[in-house]
């Protein structure tokens, strides 16, 4: 299968690279092709004419979108478009990876695919947008909503953390957002599943469990062996200037329903990912 990667730079870019099945050949794309001009996008899946496109790429600073929403929309919305008519053109099946950020945290339960999105945020809005156009244009879909992605590429929360940690020995961490944070090498293998199935439609893929960004923090030191003192606060604190949703956490009930993939607990995968970084950390 020939398969083009967009965002190819970025932290799911690198790891569905790094993790590719031997019987694909991929593209990968990131400054490279600009999603955002219609013809440079044609001119590549012409050349390529790939089977399938993961299209990872997108403006996901969510404070600099409600700062620039017309940015936000042109990369997250035309910039989608662009590369579903490409598919349409070549017949190629799509990945678009999608946000928990498309719910306003108002519900007590992990949010099923079929709920109804109601975003806060200009990304959020930004990346329903994506969503939308995927559906009008295409039938070969897989529209995949997921948090909290962290990896060995790239900057994340978890390695964001660690290196304030050496700086300060007190972080301050909220405490009021729930979430589950999610490894990107099991994301990139359930994605893979996904192409592998047939099965289009709009998808859940995170971890399984939940957790705050305070008791996360404390996982990772935890995990980690170091004594850092973390200190719960509340979002307003921070006075950002996009509102997040305060629950997050996704079920991966079309997954699990069709049986497709079984993502994992968070804090199995989290100590996975730490008992490498920890390796790395002492070469």
């Amino acid at each position: 299968m020939k398969l083009l990667i967009t965002g190819s730079k970025g932290q799911m870019g690198m790891e569905l690279i790094n993790t590719s099945p031997p019987m694909h050949e991929v593209y990968g794309f990131d400054m490279d092709m600009d999603i955002t001009d219609r013809k440079a996008v044609f001119s590549t899946f012409k050349d390529i004419k790939p089977d399938a496109v993961i299209h990872c790429a997108a403006y996901t600073d969510v404070d600099g979108c409600e700062r620039n929403s017309d940015k936000a929309f042109l990369i997250n919305g035309t910039g989608t478009r662009n590369i579903a008519e490409a598919a349409r053109r070549t017949g190629s099946e799509m990945i678009y990876l999608s946000t928990d950020y498309v719910f306003d945290g108002s519900k007590k339960a992990p949010y099923l695919e079929y709920d109804e999105p109601a975003p806060l945020s200009i990304y959020g809005k930004s990346k329903l947008a994506g969503e939308a156009v995927v559906r009008e244009i295409l039938g070969k879909y897989y529209i995949v909503r997921t948090t909290g992605i962290y990896s060995s590429y790239g900057r994340n929360f978890v390695e964001t953390i660690i290196a304030s940690s050496k700086k300060n020995g007190r972080l301050e961490v909220v405490n009021d957002q729930v979430c589950t944070p999610t490894y990107s090498l099991d994301l990139a293998n359930c994605l893979y599943r996904l192409l592998d199935s047939k099965k289009y439609g709009t998808y859940h893929a995170t971890n399984n469990g939940m957790c705050t960004w305070y008791s996360f923090s404390r996982e990772i030191f935890r995990d980690l062996d170091m004594d850092i003192e973390v200190v719960p606060v509340e979002s307003a604190r921070l006075n950002r200037d996009a509102k997040r949703p305060a629950f997050s956490v996704l079920e991966n009930a079309n997954l699990e329903k069709l049986g497709i993939c079984h993502m994992r607990d968070w804090k199995a995968a989290l100590k996975d990912f730490l008992d490498g970084y920890h390796r790395q950390d002492r070469k």
